[in-house]
């Protein structure tokens, strides 16, 4: 059980118009608010500024314009140790000749902290990590989640307001990644410091956030939680990067009531649940593989129906996923385990029907942004 005197609430972070220029990149004018306690997620393609903006964040470059506030102090031109924010580096950039604890206890040693405060603050931070009973091990003594854990907590133990995760998981294998990312998760809700993660993993991205930002080429295309980022994108980009898509081209009319709209495309006529935004003329109907129900024989019942031959399936325990073949486009389609057993098998060359409630659809303008 974690001990009281390590319970911490993070502060709230704000960067105000931040940018940042040097070689040939440049962030555009950021606005962010990252609230106390909160875990935020930055996620990107490389090069799309995410690193930057926590290298920023932690002082280790300086804006070209905007401010930095933690709480109510405005860090902007604070020296990385003078912030209160540590960074957990991809690396980790553990001290080979020194072991764990020693590894853990070295910034509070620099900071004049007495023995007896560091030795109970380091087997603090041990113990929330769990590697207690490796404080006396060399690092090349441990595995690379043990490096992980070393690295975290000799963030943690400085007691830091918000703490910056650079791709934290990237080296571990993937059933470590799977374990350390609910760990992670589990250790921002009990230490309360602010987390932000810089992260490509979209998976990942979604599992940890409370909130995230979506980035692209020095811009910060949408902020918000992991479902109303994945399920109502405002970017083209967005959309596909965040998960997979299906997609169909088509030309938007007034539906036959008030509730839906009409997209008119070389499928068929597809009815689309109303959401208040005005769109231009040609649109993409983007449909989620999962949102798709394969259906073994064709339903009056369906409003939204193509026909379509299954071209290949993979079977992957929880679900299967096919590759459904139409008259336009192929779809990929994700039918979970539990359903599917409820049905007739299906095998490559198969007939079968696509079917999607209207209010699953996402709509968005034909290669541009829903909003500038």
């Amino acid at each position: 059980m974690m001990r009281n005197s390590f319970i911490k609430f993070g502060m709230l972070l704000q960067l105000n118009a931040v940018s940042k220029e040097f070689g040939g990149f440049r962030l555009d004018p950021l606005n962010l608010t990252v609230n106390p306690g909160e875990f935020f997620c930055l996620l990107g393609p490389s090069g799309c500024g995410k690193t930057t903006v926590l290298r920023l964040i932690g002082g280790f470059e300086q804006v070209t314009t905007g401010n930095i506030l933690l709480g109510t102090q405005d860090i902007t031109t604070l020296p990385p140790h003078q912030r209160n924010i540590h960074t957990v580096f991809q690396r980790y950039a553990l001290f080979p000749h020194l072991n764990v604890f020693d590894n853990i206890a070295f910034s509070l040693r620099l900071k004049k902290v007495g023995k007896l405060e560091i030795e109970s603050r380091v087997l603090d931070a041990l113990r929330l990590v769990e590697i207690e009973d490796l404080k006396d091990r060399r690092i090349h003594q441990i595995s690379g989640g043990q490096s992980q854990r070393v690295a975290l907590a000799r963030a943690l133990v400085g007691k830091p307001s918000v703490l910056l995760l650079d791709e934290p998981l990237s080296a571990l294998d993937p059933a470590l990644r799977l374990k350390m990312r609910e760990e992670l998760r589990a250790l921002c809700r009990r230490v309360g410091s602010t987390f932000i993660m810089v992260t490509h993993d979209q998976e990942e991205a979604l599992q940890l956030s409370d909130r995230l930002a979506v980035m692209r080429d020095g811009k910060c295309l949408q902020v918000g939680t992991p479902k109303s980022i994945y399920e109502d994108p405002t970017d083209n980009f967005v959309a596909r990067f965040i998960g997979p898509v299906n997609e169909i081209p088509g030309e938007i009319h007034e539906g036959p009531d008030a509730s839906v709209w009409s997209v008119q495309s070389q499928m068929g006529n597809f009815k689309i649940k109303r959401n208040g935004v005005v769109y231009p003329r040609q649109v993409s109907l983007l449909l989620r593989p999962e949102k798709m129900r394969l259906l073994r024989q064709r339903s009056s019942t369906q409003e939204n129906i193509v026909e379509g031959e299954v071209q290949e399936l993979s079977y992957l325990g929880s679900r299967t996923e096919y590759l459904v073949k139409t008259v336009c486009h192929s779809f990929k389609v994700f039918e979970p385990e539990l359903e599917r057993l409820k049905k007739r098998s299906l095998n490559p060359g198969d007939k079968i029907y696509l079917s999607w409630r209207s209010e699953d659809a996402i709509i968005l303008p034909a290669g541009e942004s829903a909003k500038s």
